[in-house]
């Protein structure tokens, strides 16, 4: 069948009403694109233009014999996506070697990436650029540049596919431009085992596909859409490594899907696809960017103080002490510490401490709001300092009529124009005249169930154990804090585990399964000390020693200088480690090292991008830099992508040829009734390599310091009186 045969589909398609609006066609769940069977956005088999709005985090699983296909998609810009996938070949061996890997089937791991380049309007169409498994094997390896444009409740795409999804039926415009386009083969990698990106293959081949399709709403079917597309995907190109054919019937180009919401964020599709094949699937996503983004709505509204008028005008209004006694329970039964206050020419200055709130602008709204219900009417301004581990973060003055005068219409930025945000000395609240008695040491604890996988081995698609694990924080002084991680086995699952590390670096991390393996019964995975100092305004201190990780203990500390009024930081690093046994209780290998870093931090404040760049000496002895970008969003969700470069060779780091991956953290309190600090993090890398990898210690400065930022307090301000 002809590509102009999709012509046909359109006109037929066209027959519905396209003045009516979209609304109208597809409630409740109208509002956002739906993924393909490859795990980005996209018609079934073929890519389209659109885009999830940034914040926007995701799931995929699909089966279209021979493959089933899980993606984990993030979404950090309107106009980038990513993605990160894993394939189950079904109809090809991991190895032709049984004692490898038996008769297990391939497993490929791959990234894509989708830019968007001009943003759809009245008579333009959204276009985007893509590129599929561009880091990975390469047996998916295409790029395409791609339209969209709805019309009515029709969104038409129209896409020119290069390498897997060019079945050839037009010459590739871009060679007629530069000749090097002719060929898919140039630029061709040495002194590597696989897995760099190859940027002499983008767009290359004498030959390109032009796809398309329509992703029509049907009317009246709460949201239910039909996928119609022409597949270019050339299923004869698939190869492993360049070394075996993984043969695909295609009896036909035209693919069919329906995709239902099952609600706003889960979606289930059933499609046909290659004139020969059923294929189904469900995705799982939701936009987290909103500060107010959650799951389960939160019941946890600003506290209501009972007798406050008899507070504010008669037990408070007598003595300072008894306002100081007042805030101190107050506070402490909405689960903020205060530290110290003092009352002074009608000014009323607290320090507090809390592991409640995510949003700071909204826990200083919380004491604000406390401070101001209880306090007398004497008092005309409130000075609230946010203390962490002994360090004073920032301060905020807040007129006490300002605060009244926006608070019932939560006229923040009005509010925001009247208060005075800085940077106070660090020992200024030991002039304080009320300091409450704490009972030191102190600490807490938490039970949690744990779970440790291994995934996509020779010996097995997944392998993992679960556990009960044990958190505890121990709070000797203010500034002086032990951290544990131990956990007790309750089910093993990695007895079937055997392949050995084929690195030639020390092992730092390639021993991961002997780890894994020895540590089944119980273990240790933290038990750090920490002393944390802020000797001047801008420059914070942390010394640690101790068990840092699963596989190194050791000593040394950390000096960062971050100017309050200024979006970057600098910092150094420097530790003397020991490697752990393989039983991660408190025996060790032969294996130590010194290992340090530089650290260079820019957040940009109003796309609220983070650019880290750590340079210096790694766990294998090898030296380098690592490059993350991230960026946060309001709701608390941070999403990011990083690659290392050092001075090893691509044949001495092995598969990968260099250390790359991204990550996302989502914030806890999505998923609950209250706030919580929390965040839950996902990692994703290629392969474990021992190359460019650096010891993960708790706590680390940045970290704890990230409030001490105008800009950062600023971004949050909107969540003030909540």
């Amino acid at each position: 069948m002809r590509f102009s045969s999709i012509l046909l589909v359109v006109v037929a398609c066209m027959a519905v009403n396209v003045r009516s609006q979209l609304a109208d066609y597809i409630y409740p769940y109208f509002s956002e694109p739906t993924y393909s069977n490859y795990g980005t956005v996209g018609l079934i088999q073929m890519p389209s233009a659109r885009m999830h709005p940034g914040g926007t985090v995701g799931f995929t699983w699909t089966h279209a014999d021979p493959y089933l296909r899980g993606s984990v998609m993030g979404h950090p810009f309107d106009w980038f996506e990513a993605s990160y996938q894993y394939t189950d070949v079904n109809n090809y061996l991991y190895s032709d070697s049984p004692e490898f890997s038996g008769t297990q089937s391939y497993k490929d791991k791959s990234f894509d990436a989708k830019f968007r380049l001009i943003k759809e309007r009245d008579y333009i169409p959204q276009i985007a650029v893509g590129f599929r498994d561009f880091g990975g094997s390469a047996l998916f390896a295409a790029e395409y540049i791609v339209a969209s444009k709805l019309i009515g409740n029709i969104d038409f795409t129209l896409g020119l596919g290069f390498g897997t999804i060019s079945n050839r039926n037009i010459a590739n415009p871009l060679a007629k431009i530069d000749s090097r386009f002719e060929s898919r083969d140039r630029a061709v990698m040495a002194d590597t085992q696989g897995g760099e990106i190859n940027y002499g293959k983008f767009f290359g081949g004498k030959d390109a596909g032009l796809f398309g399709g329509v992703e029509i709403y049907l009317p009246k079917l709460k949201g239910t859409r039909l996928k119609i597309e022409y597949d270019t995907t050339n299923y004869a190109s698939f190869r492993d490594g360049g070394e075996g054919y993984l043969p695909v019937s295609q009896d036909g180009k035209f693919n069919y899907s329906f995709v239902y919401p099952i609600s706003e964020n889960v979606h289930v599709k059933l499609g046909y696809i290659r004139n020969n094949t059923l294929s189904f699937g469900f995705s799982i996503a939701g936009n987290y960017s909103n500060r107010k983004a959650t799951i389960i709505a939160k019941k946890n509204p600003p506290p209501t103080i009972d007798d406050s008028e008899i507070y504010r005008k008669v037990v408070n209004a007598e003595k300072a002490e008894y306002l100081y006694k007042s805030t101190l329970k107050i506070l402490r039964d909405n689960q903020i510490y205060l530290r110290t206050a003092n009352v002074e020419n009608n000014r009323y200055e607290v320090t507090f401490s809390q592991s409640k709130y995510l949003n700071n602008a909204q826990s200083l709204g919380r004491v604000t709001d406390i401070l101001n219900e209880i306090s007398p009417d004497v008092i005309e301004e409130f000075s609230v300092v946010t203390i962490n581990a002994d360090q004073s973060l920032y301060a905020v003055d807040i007129p006490r009529s300002s605060y009244n005068l926006y608070k019932l219409d939560k006229k923040t930025d009005a509010l925001l124009e009247d208060v005075s945000i800085y940077k106070p000395d660090p020992k200024q609240h030991l002039a304080h005249d009320f300091r409450p008695r704490v009972k030191l040491p102190s600490g807490y604890y938490k039970i949690s169930p744990a779970v440790r996988s291994q995934i996509g081995g020779p010996d097995g698609f997944y392998f993992g154990d679960i556990s009960i694990s044990v958190h505890s924080e121990v709070i000797i002084k203010p500034n002086i804090n032990i951290l544990a991680v131990g956990s007790i086995g309750l089910y093993n699952g990695f007895d079937e585990l055997k392949l050995a590390s084929d690195s030639i670096l020390p092992h730092v991390r390639t021993d991961i399964v002997s780890y894994l393996k020895a540590s089944t019964k119980s273990h240790i995975t933290r038990l750090q000390a920490n002393y944390f100092g802020n000797p001047y305004k801008s420059i914070y201190t942390k010394l640690s020693a101790g068990i840092f990780e699963q596989m190194f203990s050791g000593y040394g500390g950390e000096i960062l200088y971050k100017p309050f009024g200024q979006s970057f930081g600098v910092s150094a690093e420097l530790w003397h480690v020991r490697q752990r046994s393989f039983r991660q209780l408190f025996s060790y290998r032969d294996y130590e090292t010194v290992t340090g870093h530089m650290n260079f931090y820019y957040r940009e404040p109003t796309t609220r991008v983070l650019l880290h760049l750590r340079g210096g000496r790694y766990l294998a002895k090898d030296s380098g830099f690592t490059f993350n970008v991230s960026r946060d969003f309001e709701s608390g969700l941070n999403m990011g992508v990083f690659f290392s470069l050092t001075d090893i060779s691509k044949k001495e780091f092995g598969e990968g040829s260099f250390d790359k991956g991204f990550f996302f953290n989502l914030p806890i309190q999505v998923f609950f009734q209250e706030f919580s600090r929390g965040q839950s993090g996902f990692g994703l890398r290629p392969l474990t390599r021992d190359g460019a990898q650096f010891l993960v210690h708790a706590q680390n400065l940045w970290g704890t310091t990230y409030q001490a930022s105008r800009s950062q307090i600023i971004s949050e301000w909107d969540g003030f009186y909540d």
